[in-house]
């Protein structure tokens, strides 16, 4: 079980919940925090205070004073007009973590909502019941709003839910677990839905996604090397310690790991001098990758344990603030940045994946066909690769550097920093397709050259691929092979740790 307290939620913490149903809980001490807060919102609305958001409208609406008998249609009213995203619904594993996320903010004890909000938010953690929550919508400033409000809906018992399988009315699948709606009184409207979880959760889930991602593309990249008879010297310790950057050292250091008994890479001179940059140049490439990944997992992890509520109410309700802590710079900034990352270790992918399929650059069967002229081989895959790479040029357009007013003029500046972590997501998808592509080039070149010679790593690696795709003998649809090798590196049961080198046992 984990056990939130709003300061301490980590990535393992993430792992176990969206990926392992790992059933949640709230410490005491938060939730003696979380009353403090809650007694000062209930004297402001008794003593009839003006304070934003508790007795008064939202956003422009600010200056406008609601009176105690209306508090409660405020916030629905709050939550039922916000909820208006659009398109495509975030997957399952992306709401579970906004929910799980939204409770841990709570729990910091700075937003004066109900304990019995928190307790329902984590109720539909433990039931498995996710809020369909539309994709688009979010300006990524005054929090998630739109995201957030159709979250909001499923514990007043409106909007629909996943559950067991089904998309299906948020009232059927409380009722099904014993679940009663709430109702929202002062603050909570706001305190649910002013923060940056939709953001947060797209980013915890696709850098879980990237980082395993990068772990396989050295895995992949090293098969290649084997493939292409690669220069094993261009890996030594000594280059990359001349250079200093400690993720370069290591991703040359897992490389040489994975190849220390291959009997197919070559010595500097021996068939040539120098490989091609997209093949001596992996550890620089993808150690840059590395170190934005762990910039990602730096900000995305201050952000998990944020309050970014507003206001926040400080000292037992003395101070009550409004600010600014719902604004979504700093992880759209992140987001653009692991696009562009994750972009690049598809960028070095697929040119790895030209010199497999090019007769011009190796002495490989052209195309890996096994009749030349008669059969195309691997020659469209590489197209879809390279398809797949330009999209990613497009989607690493960084979307933080744009803003549009709102709330006529009184939030004139907004992060965009959900559009950048949905672009980021799907920059990763489209990366595994050309990593799962230079998969399959790399064992049909590895199988030409000899699997015995291969090392025992990559060996291994091969002979599980082949359970999923057989070697090409004959023209296929290759489009299933693809998916094949896409879902198995996607797979959740992969737990990878970065001080493992080991990937599949």
């Amino acid at each position: 079980m984990v056990i939130l307290n709003g300061q301490t939620l980590t990535f393992s913490d993430m792992r176990k919940v969206l990926f392992d149903n790992e059933t949640v809980t709230y410490s005491d001490e938060s939730m003696r925090k979380v009353k403090k807060s809650r007694k000062a919102v209930e004297k402001i609305v008794d003593e009839g205070k003006v304070v934003y958001g508790i007795t008064t409208g939202f956003g422009k609406f600010s200056d406008v004073y609601i009176g105690k008998d209306d508090v409660e249609t405020l916030q629905l009213n709050l939550i039922r007009s916000h909820a208006c995203g659009v398109g495509d619904p975030f997957p399952e594993v992306v709401s579970r973590a906004m929910v799980l996320l939204r409770a841990n903010a709570l729990l910091k004890g700075f937003s004066g909502v109900r304990p019995v909000v928190i307790e329902r938010l984590l109720d539909l953690v433990n039931a498995n019941i996710h809020p369909v929550i539309p994709q688009q919508g979010s300006l990524g400033a005054s929090g998630d709003l739109a995201p957030l409000s159709h979250l909001a809906l499923v514990l007043i018992g409106e909007g629909e839910v996943f559950y067991q399988g089904e998309r299906m009315k948020a009232i059927d699948a409380l009722t099904k677990e014993g679940i009663f709606p709430i109702t929202l009184t002062a603050k909570e409207g706001l305190a649910l839905i002013n923060g940056t979880q939709a953001m947060t959760a797209m980013g915890v889930v696709a850098y879980l996604e990237a980082e395993k991602l990068a772990f396989q593309s050295e895995l992949i990249a090293s098969m290649t090397i084997e493939g292409l008879h690669g220069i094993i010297d261009a890996f030594d310790e000594d280059i990359h310690l001349a250079r200093g950057y400690k993720e370069q050292i290591e991703v040359a250091k897992r490389i040489r790991s994975y190849l220390h008994d291959s009997q197919l890479t070559t010595k500097q001179g021996e068939v040539r001098v120098q490989d091609a940059y997209s093949i001596r140049c992996i550890p620089q490439v993808h150690g840059a990758t590395w170190q934005t990944l762990n910039y990602v997992k730096e900000k995305l992890e201050i952000e998990m344990n944020a309050a970014t509520d507003n206001p926040l109410i400080f000292d037992d309700g003395k101070k009550i603030l409004s600010g600014g802590n719902f604004h979504g710079q700093p992880i759209a900034f992140a987001m653009d940045f692991l696009a562009i990352a994750m972009a690049e270790l598809a960028n070095i992918s697929e040119r790895r994946i030209e010199r497999l399929v090019n007769p011009q650059l190796s002495d490989l069967p052209p195309f890996l066909s096994p009749e030349p002229g008669l059969q195309s081989g691997a020659m469209i895959m590489q197209y879809a690769a390279a398809s797949l790479v330009s999209e990613n040029k497009t989607l690493a357009h960084p979307a933080s550097v744009d803003s549009i007013p709102s709330s006529a003029n009184q939030e004139d500046h907004v992060s965009m920093g959900t559009i950048g972590s949905r672009h980021a997501y799907q920059v990763i998808q489209n990366a595994r397709r050309v990593l799962s592509i230079e998969t399959i080039c790399a064992m049909q070149a590895a199988e030409y050259r000899g699997i015995e010679k291969m090392s025992s790593a990559t060996n291994s690696f091969l002979n599980k691929g082949r359970e999923l795709v057989t070697s090409i003998t004959k023209d296929r649809v290759f489009s299933k092979d693809i998916e094949a090798i896409h879902d198995w590196l996607k797979d959740n049961s992969h737990h990878i740790d970065q001080t493992e080198t080991k990937i599949y046992s």
